[in-house]
């Protein structure tokens, strides 16, 4: 079967496996176990309690994750981690947490952080127009700070973090929703991971956040509502409120196919780096028509950024993509120009069709 979403090359929602797509549309019918509608279970069932739990057990394998690791499946999207971090870790500190502004989104995180606690903005890319990421010497990182917060990637603007920022000694933050589980993460390195899912997890509705018990009883806020407290989200097993029961069986079945069918993060981060650059290969072969955003060494694997060089091409190649089948190739608002998204569920032939029609489409314009 055929499906449109493997030419959808959008920022967000991402393309999800064709494989779940099956199995989604077999379990809004009917759940085989169950025999009702996904859209009608209980979120209190012994059935989605399962679900949770094996979410969580496919998270733990292939991050390799400590058992100090709490695994939760929150709400809120990656806009609500922008408040509870800060409520949790920085209300009452005297001293700054540190924050890159490094993009569009690390950018929105830094007033969240400013209303609640002390905060600096210890290194921004704002004034380059976030085309570079910032290299070790060019940042003076605060020892004492409660904490450093930084994304992982930046969609709007194609830059990805090819190392981990920051000091070993202070607890690391970090915004990974658009390439977790992308490629293998050295977890003993951070405190807190945060990833909405709908980029190469499953559809909108269900937040990953993944902190470390010992640093939540060593430094959490007492007087948090329930809802904005990690530690009642713990005890309650992700179910405290009623939850995204579809969005969460939907992000399981990516993880067994992440785990089973894909093999794992190693193979995915080589299927990964093999598209982009075969994306960025054709873009550089194109010479002076495109000019890339992003900086060579902080090109983003899972988002390609580009304008054309010649202002008229610009519109024209999104209308023909568009007529091509070629989805969501639009830029951000904040950027225009072309977006590539190439997300772990993109497949390699989709790829090879894009990039193939990239160059044609320059080579007609003459």
């Amino acid at each position: 079967m055929a499906f449109l979403d493997e030419h959808n090359f959008s920022g967000g929602p991402g393309v999800l496996p064709a494989s779940v797509l099956l199995q989604v549309q077999q379990a809004i019918l009917q759940v085989p176990e169950l025999g009702i509608s996904l859209l009608g279970v209980s979120h209190r069932s012994d059935w989605f309690a399962q679900v949770v739990a094996e979410a969580e057990s496919h998270v733990r394998y292939l991050l390799n994750l400590e058992d100090d690791f709490a695994v939760l499946f929150l709400q809120g999207g990656a806009t609500q981690q922008f408040s509870m971090v800060p409520m949790t870790f920085l209300a009452g500190s005297s001293s700054p947490a540190d924050y890159l502004d490094t993009g569009y989104w690390s950018h929105k995180s830094l007033p969240h952080a400013a209303c609640i606690g002390p905060m600096r903005t210890a290194w921004s890319g704002q004034a380059r127009g976030y085309c570079d990421l910032p290299v070790r010497h060019e940042v003076d990182y605060d020892p004492r700070a409660p904490y450093m917060h930084y994304v992982s990637n930046e969609t709007v603007e194609g830059l990805q973090f090819h190392d981990v920022p920051g000091l070993d000694s202070v607890p690391r933050v970090c915004d990974m929703s658009s390439d977790f589980l992308s490629r293998w993460v050295d977890m003993k390195r951070y405190a807190l991971v945060y990833a909405h899912a709908q980029k190469n997890l499953g559809p909108a509705g269900v937040t990953l956040v993944l902190v470390r018990k010992s640093w939540l009883a060593q430094s959490c806020q007492t007087d948090l509502p329930d809802f904005l407290d990690y530690r009642q989200h713990m005890q309650a097993h992700s179910i405290l409120n009623t939850p995204p029961v579809f969005a969460i069986y939907v992000v399981l079945l990516v993880l067994r196919w992440l785990r089973y069918e894909v093999g794992g993060l190693d193979k995915m981060q080589a299927i990964n780096a093999a598209k982009a650059g075969k994306v960025y290969n054709c873009l550089e072969r194109l010479g002076d028509d495109v000019v890339i955003h992003a900086t060579a060494a902080c090109r983003s694997q899972m988002n390609a950024v580009f304008h054309f060089s010649h202002p008229e091409w610009q519109q024209r190649f999104l209308d023909l993509s568009q007529r091509a089948g070629f989805i969501g190739l639009e830029g951000h608002r904040s950027v225009g120009g072309v977006r590539i998204s190439m997300y772990n569920a993109m497949q390699p032939h989709a790829i090879d069709d894009l990039v193939e029609w990239v160059a044609e489409f320059c080579r007609l314009q003459g």
